[in-house]
């Protein structure tokens, strides 16, 4: 440590136009994240966990006027040590990165990190969401935090569905992304894999003829629960690979529910089976 208090080998950065600078700031397009196999995650708590959880930082980036906040120079030597670099920043250059006019005073730059689907560990209790084609983000980072919750076992991402290293999706998993796994494959693919998967595959559809709260949830082996496109539902082709179809009766006049809405509600209700049929077994 330095004699200012600040964290050690540190560098100062105080211009947009470094070049240093202006490669984190691109990680704002998804082409540059695809190039750099990196992102952005906001926040010191949400760093310190994804170091607990055993995620490299690149780069730790913090404002000058953070350098005295609590655990920071801890952190900073964290990352130093495992072979990161670290920025302190003017907050122009961190509103700048993180395209927001009152930042979070301390952003981490991350390594991407993609789980081979087929490679997933399962219990048989397991329950992992397969989602077709998400695209807002808001629901993808809502999804994945949801899961964490409920301690779904992974994500699968199906078809072309919206990056969940975008900083709009990180930013609503509120540190989720860090804890559960995420895969993705084709709609090809997938329909390959389920063919080898050892237990079932629930999913969910305006037309399903079971409500949710009654279909005959699977008492062994895991839990494939998949969930439509926000627009568009499930297509057929993924439809007719259920086991069964779910749906969330609605008495409103709303013609549907929010995707990560009802995600939640099923994930929630297949969690509450398979922990009920693991306590009676």
């Amino acid at each position: 440590m330095n004699n200012t208090g600040a964290p050690g080998r540190v560098k100062e950065i105080t211009a947009l136009s470094n070049p240093t600078i202006k490669a984190i700031r691109g990680l704002d397009r998804k082409r540059n994240r695809e190039a750099e196999k990196s992102f952005l995650a906001e926040g010191q708590k949400l760093v310190i966990d994804a170091l607990d959880l055993g995620w490299q930082v690149k780069t730790l980036i913090y404002a000058k006027n953070a350098r005295d906040h609590s655990g920071l120079a801890d952190l900073a030597a964290k990352v130093i040590a495992r072979g990161g670099d670290v920025l302190e920043v003017s907050e122009k250059v961190l509103g700048a990165i993180t395209r927001r006019d009152n930042p979070q005073m301390v952003v981490g730059v991350f390594g991407t990190r993609w789980a081979d689907a087929r490679k997933l560990k399962h219990a048989p209790d397991s329950v992992f969401v397969v989602l077709d084609r998400v695209r807002d983000p808001g629901n993808l980072g809502t999804i994945l935090r949801t899961a964490d919750a409920v301690g779904a076992s992974g994500i699968i991402l199906v078809g072309d569905c919206v990056d969940p290293f975008s900083i709009e999706a990180v930013r609503a998993t509120m540190g989720s992304l860090f804890a559960v796994p995420i895969a993705r494959m084709t709609e090809d693919e997938f329909l390959a894999f389920r063919r080898e998967w050892p237990g079932q595959l629930v999913g969910t559809h305006l037309e399903g003829s079971v409500d949710y709260r009654t279909i005959a949830w699977p008492q062994t082996g895991p839990l494939l629960l998949l969930m439509g496109n926000e627009s568009q539902g499930l297509p057929d082709t993924l439809a007719e690979s259920c086991d069964a179809l779910a749906r969330i009766p609605q008495t409103g006049r709303a013609d549907s529910l929010n995707l990560a809405v009802a995600t939640g509600l099923m994930l929630f209700e297949a969690r509450r089976h398979a922990l009920s049929f693991k306590d009676n077994a």
